[in-house]
């Protein structure tokens, strides 16, 4: 069985050359990531606001550009030197590390956020203890996950994509509910809100076709806040307070 230093370097490897790609259909290129982003920033943005928050993957830099224009501090971590090199370029404060051991002191932040990461780290209920332990008494942790019960999870599950940056299979992604994210929790932190997104968008591409995707558009923000969003949405967004003790 692998060592988890090893899992840890082939999954550097595989977001190394991904950088090169990863923004060929985001920042203006593509509406569907563009329309991703917009929302997880939306639901994060009253917690980032003038606060010192902590972006865990925070890859080439894209929301935490948006966070650092909100918070009063900033700081992103990632696995990938590559990832974190187009980070630095936008003037962002980054750091490498891996989120199951992250390189700050514990109450360094108040709060800390993780977008399209948490679902590719093998120890989910490590990583959110890291993430509780460097966020204040009384602080916030926002997540997003993978809904295990929504049609983006069967595709995803049946058909791993390949491209240039290699293959999906490099690296694990896990599909987990609340209840899954409840026992991963620790101790002390109480979910307060949920975002579902993608609830009822069949693809990526649905989003490109005008009518279509407005009307996508407008369903997906009516159901996002709803019990619907938490239990369809392919990606589920939490938000979880940590006690003050």
């Amino acid at each position: 069985m692998p060592s988890p230093e090893h899992d840890l370097a082939r999954a550097r490897r595989y977001y190394d050359r991904f950088a090169a790609t990863y923004e060929a259909h985001r920042d203006g290129h593509g509406r569907y990531h563009d329309w991703l982003d917009a929302r997880e920033v939306e639901f994060a943005a009253p917690a980032v606001a003038g606060r010192e928050v902590l972006e865990v993957g925070c890859g080439t830099g894209l929301l935490l550009r948006a966070f650092a224009r909100l918070a009063r501090r900033a700081v992103g971590v990632d696995l990938s030197p590559k990832m974190l090199e187009a980070a630095r370029a936008r003037g962002l404060e980054v750091v490498e590390g891996s989120a199951t051991a992250l390189p700050f002191a514990g109450a360094s932040f108040d709060l800390a956020v993780s977008f399209k990461t948490l679902p590719h780290v093998p120890d989910l209920a490590q990583a959110l203890a890291e993430m509780a332990r460097v966020v204040r008494p009384g602080g916030l942790l926002i997540v997003e996950l993978y809904n295990p019960w929504s049609v983006r999870a069967l595709v995803k599950r049946a058909l791993p994509l390949r491209g240039a940056h290699g293959d999906e299979r490099e690296v694990p992604t896990r599909f987990d509910d609340r209840a899954a994210l409840e026992r991963a929790l620790p101790a002390g932190c109480t979910i307060e809100q949920v975002r579902g997104l993608r609830v009822v968008t069949p693809a990526a591409r649905a989003l490109d076709l005008p009518v279509i995707g407005r009307a996508l558009e407008s369903a997906e923000r009516a159901l996002a806040d709803g019990p619907i969003g938490g239990w369809l949405g392919g990606l589920v967004v939490y938000r979880v307070r940590r006690d003050r003790s």
